[in-house]
């Protein structure tokens, strides 16, 4: 049975990758402070994609805070939920374009593009069933809770969640852009722009087939 620690370095490190990939948008906070020659504006932008990211991940996490208090069919929600994220890897693997609505938004509205990529990559999606497992590990006697205290519950381990998991993301993209903002440059934007679709999509399929394996 996976542990309630192993679950939660599974948040962290799925915010690491997320930081990592260019998709998430580090290389927009890169591009700013390049383009306006102010090294602050790398912050401000990492924090308006922190911000939009964080937002994307409540917005996903926070109505199944809700629904596991149904808890004769948290088994199935689970389920649900896997499956849901099995789909989206795969529909990624078929339809690899860039979604292009993403580049009609302004540069200067960074957070609600970061909220905008996150929801359209499924970047809280891959969070549910790690949260969902972490909520069945958490709450052992369920049966006599009330169910305004186990949502309670529920609604504060999704909190923190989304507040590890964007942290965490936060940090391993911040670095990146630091890295590249002051060792390589514009140049290495244009040219050297790398794509993570396909590892993004097998990873969304790893962890729905992992929660179905660890089902309890």
């Amino acid at each position: 049975m996976t542990s309630t620690a192993a679950l939660w370095w599974a948040v962290v490190a799925s915010g690491l990758y997320h930081g990592l990939n260019p998709g998430m948008g580090w290389p927009l906070a890169v591009s700013a402070a390049l383009m306006d020659r102010k090294y602050g504006n790398l912050y401000k932008a990492l924090l308006a994609l922190a911000f939009g990211h964080l937002l994307a991940m409540l917005a996903i996490l926070l109505p199944f805070s809700v629904m596991i208090t149904l808890l004769e069919w948290q088994r199935e929600i689970q389920i649900g939920a896997a499956l849901l994220v099995i789909g989206l890897g795969v529909y990624l693997l078929i339809n690899r374009r860039h979604p292009r609505f993403l580049s009609r938004v302004p540069p200067t509205r960074l957070a609600l593009w970061s909220f905008l990529a996150a929801m359209a990559h499924g970047a809280g999606l891959m969070l549910v069933p790690i949260y969902l497992g972490i909520c069945g590990l958490s709450v052992k006697d369920t049966s006599h809770a009330a169910a305004t205290s186990l949502m309670s519950e529920n609604t504060a381990t999704a909190l923190m969640v989304a507040l590890a998991h964007t942290l965490a993301m936060t940090a391993a993209g911040g670095l990146l852009a630091v890295g590249v903002y002051h060792w390589l440059g514009l140049r290495f934007l244009s040219k050297g722009w790398f794509n993570l679709n396909v590892v993004w999509a097998l990873s969304l399929i790893l962890v729905g087939v992992i929660s179905l394996l660890t089902l309890h």
